[in-house]
């Protein structure tokens, strides 16, 4: 026996409002005002931007798709190598450098690198990321 046509319609239209109302509203944890996010310190922008792919701990991840770990990453010495991958996007990873100023690049990338067992004290600086994104 199929059910009445106004109880599927009333269905359709339950799911189609759940569907419009989660497109309308940003991912857990996303953030985006005009094309920016908000968040100004490193910590919030970490947990705001990626920690969803690099995961809370910075360990990284493998399902979807492979996240490296940012935790105990000897790449994240050569200062330049974050700054050209948060603003330029590598591989899977998306260019950010439209969505962040030289400050935010510089805050999530100091803290990253003294942060998950990382300990690199030279400081990124926002000119370092303004000269960078010249380049």
């Amino acid at each position: 026996m199929k059910p009445p046509v106004h109880r599927i319609t009333a269905l359709m239209s339950l799911l189609g409002l759940g569907l419009a109302s989660a497109a309308a509203r940003p991912a857990l944890g996303q953030e985006i005002y005009a094309g920016k996010f908000p968040q100004q310190s490193g910590e919030a922008l970490f947990q705001n931007i990626c920690q969803g792919c690099h995961m809370p701990d910075a360990k990284g991840a493998i399902g979807a798709g492979a996240y490296p770990a940012l935790a105990g990453n000897a790449r994240l010495k050569a200062a330049i190598y974050p700054i050209t991958v948060v603003v330029n996007g590598q591989r899977a990873m998306p260019p950010f450098g439209e969505s962040l100023s030289d400050e935010q690049v510089a805050e999530v990338i100091n803290y990253v690198r003294t942060h998950f067992g990382n300990h690199y004290k030279d400081i990124v600086t926002p000119a370092a990321v303004k000269a960078a994104r010249r380049q």
